[in-house]
């Protein structure tokens, strides 16, 4: 391949993943026809690309970016997906994707800089909080002392509602009130 070809490729690849910060490295080598297109349909369907790799070019095109980090794992027949709402999305799916195909081979998988390693750091990374749900988290963990503040001030006053209901009742019923010492 000439220089100025792979300077091409090189800047193909810069300017489909510019602004990825994560996803998960791939082998499909093995992977039949069928097989391959049924996954790369139903991941475009959730907004999720597949691009095989030149890895020389590849490790040249992420440099100085967050996907960086994949270049000790740009070995043999690689396959990038990216997409969707983050990494962690991407990794969920290809995880799904690993079960059903028996000749996937999960190599890597990045998430803003961070380097995940082989088939188990792209299980780590399907298992971390999408950002909707880390968000969900920290608002509920914000909001949990404001309930608990709520309830206390709350139970003095329900307590106290609750012996005045049982005197009613009991008036109501021509019972009498004893004292209480």
């Amino acid at each position: 391949m000439s220089k100025p070809v792979k300077e091409m490729i090189v800047e193909e690849y810069r300017r489909r993943f510019d602004g990825v910060t994560g996803g998960v490295l791939i082998h499909i080598r093995g992977m039949d026809a069928i097989a391959n297109n049924e996954m790369r349909n139903d991941l475009r369907k959730k907004a999720i690309q597949v691009t095989l790799l030149k890895n020389t070019l590849a490790k040249k095109a992420f440099d100085g970016t967050p996907l960086e980090a994949l270049a000790p794992s740009l070995v043999g027949p690689s396959a990038f997906v990216y997409g969707a709402e983050s990494a962690v999305d991407v990794a969920r799916e290809i995880m799904t994707w690993a079960k059903k195909v028996e000749h996937m081979e999960l190599q890597a998988a990045s998430l803003d800089g961070i380097y995940f390693e082989g088939a188990k750091g792209v299980k780590v990374l399907s298992a971390f909080p999408t950002r909707d749900e880390a968000q969900a988290t920290v608002v509920t963990i914000l909001l949990t002392p404001h309930k608990n503040v709520v309830g206390c001030a709350k139970s003095p006053g329900s307590k106290l509602l609750g012996i005045v209901k049982t005197i009613q009742e009991k008036l109501e019923n021509g019972e009498s009130i004893a004292k209480v010492g």
